[in-house]
């Protein structure tokens, strides 16, 4: 029984209704490898909405004393009007009639499709006898385009570029970022079962499942946006999926610093670094763009190396062409075949690496990353998630901890000095805007603690009428320790960019 199937037959044992016959026939795979091609005409879901198992509201419609998360979430799911429920038996004959007269055609293309979407949806408005306005009828062809060969209402999201994330809380609560800020948008889907339908779809492409034993999981779109789902029991409101979108075009040094994320001194510092194989790491909050300046940091290693990146879910766009691309893997239905970040780091040590990039350390890793980065594998690149320098020391040393190792306090920290370079901090303001607080140095250790002194800062200054933050970019006036070997690398930094009184651009 599948995911739909079982959450229908939750819905019906409390509301005591016959079910809707099921139509989804999706199944996520029970191993790692990608599945075999499906039907290019998905099966459509459940005409009108599903009631999910959550709290009752009360008989107006509002809520109940004592509203817990789900009877808020019920609350939320409003009886459609009756243009809406007209326009969903519309759609649910037309799709039906699809999937009945193409269900052989596995191998139909896309333009073949759409054509015969726009002449059932002339038949079936012929036979019903239903008027239907020329944009509304526009609008059933294109949701039914998007139903079929997309993600439902996700793809007129999905296409914004103007828009970085989208958090899906139930079927009926849609909230996206742009520019920083969050917004709750007016794209719904019809139901319960359509959202389920576009999850399974979503996980099954790359070979992975959701249910009630697995009801976790981290997955990535085509175009490489990262996704995450999670359904019920764990999510109260109901099904919900997060995704972070990626740009369509790749983005450079010079984006950001158009952007006001760093100055064109703290760009060329970077560079210098990561040319002289120093180590980096980017720190930073849930958000803050740390995996975007990780990918435009990444583009100053010189395209005659070789780069191995480790990820849990594949999405760093490295420009250079000599990349090899390492992802873990859940376990299967079993719970075996699990294939964890520890691992692949270890293994990526014997692939001949000139340069090691994780996409983030969040466990034990961080200890084999430690060692790479001090046995030869220099140059290395890295994410933490962390609050300031100082705290990402400590991070550090905690996620060293957690691959259980034995290890002293003092062994690890001197572990940490000696591996880590520079720091890169990066920070979401309070407006939204994303930039890199601190380039700070690791200089050793004294006493029992990591010593750091910050290169550049972000200045905040103050917040303006309309709510955006006010700063400026300056040197501290250190020079930092690495000059000398910046030098010795070939890597020239003049000594004007640490000057604290020279205005940043």
């Amino acid at each position: 029984m599948g995911l739909l199937e079982r959450v229908q037959k939750k819905a019906v044992e409390e509301s005591g209704q016959a079910p809707a016959p099921p139509r989804l026939t999706v199944a996520a795979p029970t191993e790692a490898p990608a599945p075999a091609a499906p039907s290019r005409i998905a099966p459509a879901a459940p005409a009108g909405p599903v009631r999910p198992p959550l709290a009752p509201t009360s008989p107006g419609g509002g809520r109940t004393s004592g509203a817990t998360p789900s009877s808020r979430a019920a609350a939320a799911l409003v009886k459609p009007t009756a243009a809406q429920a007209q326009f969903v038996r519309l759609k649910s004959r037309v799709h039906a009639r699809l999937v009945e007269e193409m269900q052989d055609e596995d191998t139909a293309e896309r333009e073949d499709i759409v054509a015969k979407i726009g002449e059932l949806v002339n038949a079936v408005l012929g036979e019903s006898g239903t008027p239907l306005p020329r944009n509304e009828r526009a609008r059933l062809v294109e949701s039914l385009i998007n139903d079929v060969l997309g993600l439902g209402p996700l793809e007129q999201l999905l296409n914004d570029p103007d828009i970085t994330e989208i958090m899906i809380n139930g079927p009926r609560q849609i909230y996206i970022e742009q520019k920083g800020k969050l917004t709750l948008s007016d794209v719904t889907f019809e139901s319960n079962a359509q959202l389920l339908q576009v999850i399974d779809r979503v996980v099954s492409s790359i070979g992975r499942r959701v249910d009630e034993s697995s009801p976790m999981v981290d997955a990535r779109l085509k175009d490489g946006s990262r996704v995450n789902v999670i359904i019920p029991p764990l999510a109260l409101t109901g099904p919900t999926m997060t995704i972070r979108k990626f740009a369509a075009e790749k983005l450079n040094v010079d984006d950001l610093i158009r952007f006001g994320t760093l100055t064109r001194e703290m760009a060329e510092f970077l560079r210098a670094s990561v040319r002289s194989r120093l180590n980096i790491l980017v720190s930073g909050g849930t958000g803050s763009g740390k995996t975007t300046t990780l990918n435009v940091i990444s583009s100053f290693i010189p395209d005659d190396e070789r780069i191995i990146t480790v990820e849990d879910a594949a999405e760093l766009q490295l420009h250079q062409d000599h990349v090899v691309t390492l992802e873990s893997r859940p376990p299967n239905v079993e719970g075996r075949g699990r294939v964890s970040i520890r691992d692949l780091v270890i293994n990526c040590l014997r692939m001949r690496p000139d340069r090691i990039v994780v996409g983030e350390c969040r466990g034990g890793e961080a200890l084999d990353m430690l060692q790479a980065m001090n046995t030869g594998h220099d140059g290395s690149l890295t994410t933490v998630h962390a609050n300031n320098p100082n705290d990402t020391m400590n991070r550090l040393e905690t996620l060293v901890l957690m691959a259980g190792a034995e290890l002293p306090s003092r062994a690890i920290r001197e572990q940490i000095a000696s591996a880590i370079d520079i720091v890169v901090q990066q920070s979401r303001l309070r407006d939204g805007t994303r930039k890199v607080v601190n380039i700070t140095e690791v200089v050793g250790i004294e006493g029992e603690k990591v010593q750091i002194q910050d290169i550049f800062i972000f200045k905040q200054t103050g917040v303006d009428a309309d709510g955006k933050v006010e700063g400026y970019f300056t040197a501290t006036g250190i020079v930092p320790e690495c000059m000398e070997y910046l030098l010795e690398s070939g890597e020239e930094v003049p000594l004007s960019v640490f000057d604290p009184t020279k205005p940043k651009k």
